[in-house]
């Protein structure tokens, strides 16, 4: 589902997460995050309380936004998260997070994104097209 370009720009760009739970929005920016073989966006969870409480209560539902500040480039990916506790992708998050503070935090988990829709941001004639 994922393309050259998508991947390209969400492996190198910053990503905000956007989630919604009882009308109240909520958007934060993630840095441990990376795109799977299989297209599936990773993210490691060190602060993501709300972003989790608002997974649980709107069904996993979660859109992810990247772009490339340069070029302008940009995606959004609207999807559904499942939060994992154990396995090689934490053992993963947490090394880094843990290597990136100096072992004064870590990664509790993460949540693995299954894209549903592929939305252009960029600005154009393709931006808001679906890809």
């Amino acid at each position: 589902m994922l393309n050259e370009s998508v991947i390209k720009v969400f492996k190198n760009g910053m990503w905000d997460l956007a989630t919604c739970a009882n009308g109240e929005p909520n958007v934060v920016p993630v840095a441990f995050k990376d795109v799977t073989e299989d297209g599936k966006l990773v993210v490691g969870d060190v602060f993501l309380e709300t972003t989790l409480n608002n997974l649980k209560a709107d069904n996993g539902r979660i859109a992810v936004s990247a772009y490339d500040a340069q070029s302008l480039e940009g995606y959004q990916i609207k999807g559904t998260a499942e939060y994992v506790t154990e396995g090689e992708l934490v053992d993963t998050f947490k090394a880094m997070v843990e290597k990136m503070f100096n072992g004064a935090a870590t990664a509790k988990g993460a949540l693995i994104i299954t894209p549903d829709k592929i939305i252009v941001t960029t600005p154009g004639a393709d931006n808001k097209k679906v890809i």
